[in-house]
């Protein structure tokens, strides 16, 4: 239901998880587990500042909303930053914006990292692209095909490694910015595992990212 065009209402992807354990939930002396706080979604609004040290190294992180209304609070902040994390989802191909049901999410996702890796704000700074929810993704595109998306409607084959690479050149073609480097990792967010790995290649970015900045390594990273 919640990926038929003839439903008109958002529904969070853990839905699903909560609802096969509803009589769980539904206890008293209920209390969520790791998995329940994974699947949970907070909508980001404003500005929130994390800040932490992994191995001797000393990382600050903004979350910003990506809500239309959120935009105009940070895209101008972050003129300094080392690197810029961009989460997309890959299941909301078929899905409209909950703030604006005539606009297709994925369409909306595009343009924005269109819009942030070209903006002169961030001219010199690492583009890290998270395609995230790939679990959801290889199933929805078993029942659905991309070219539900406005932005690609151009593709012409099938399959999940076909449309994948598809939107992930989307994406990064999307950056014309030839100072501008984009790494992209594939990602489900509620697997520990698959974060744990990506995280430890994206601290490897920032930190010769601002090495480099530092004059301490080259371009290539020698």
């Amino acid at each position: 239901m919640r990926d038929d065009p003839k439903y008109h209402f958002y529904i969070f992807d853990g839905a699903e998880h909560f609802f096969k354990k509803m009589d769980v939930v539904m206890q008293e002396n209920y209390v969520p587990d790791e998995e329940d706080i994974v699947r949970c979604r907070i909508r980001t609004s404003g500005i929130i500042e994390k800040s932490f040290d992994i191995k001797g190294n000393h990382f600050k992180i903004f979350d910003v909303g990506g809500q239309r209304a959120e935009r105009r609070k940070w895209i101008h902040c972050f003129q300094n930053v080392t690197a810029v994390m961009f989460i997309a989802s890959l299941s909301c191909y078929n899905q409209n914006l909950f703030e604006d049901q005539g606009s297709n999410r994925m369409t909306e996702a595009i343009l924005l990292f269109e819009d942030i890796s070209n903006s002169h704000w961030f001219a010199e700074t690492a583009m890290i692209l998270f395609l995230n929810k790939d679990d959801i993704f290889r199933e929805k595109i078993e029942k659905y095909p991309i070219t539900l998306c406005p932005s690609l409607h151009n593709f012409t084959k099938s399959g999940y490694e076909e449309s994948l690479a598809y939107i992930q050149h989307i994406f990064e073609s999307s950056c014309q910015n030839p100072l501008q480097s984009v790494y992209t990792h594939v990602t489900t967010a509620t697997d520990k595992r698959n974060v744990e790995a990506i995280f430890e290649s994206v601290q490897d970015i920032v930190i010769r990212k601002s090495m480099a900045e530092a004059g301490l390594l080259d371009e290539n990273g020698a």
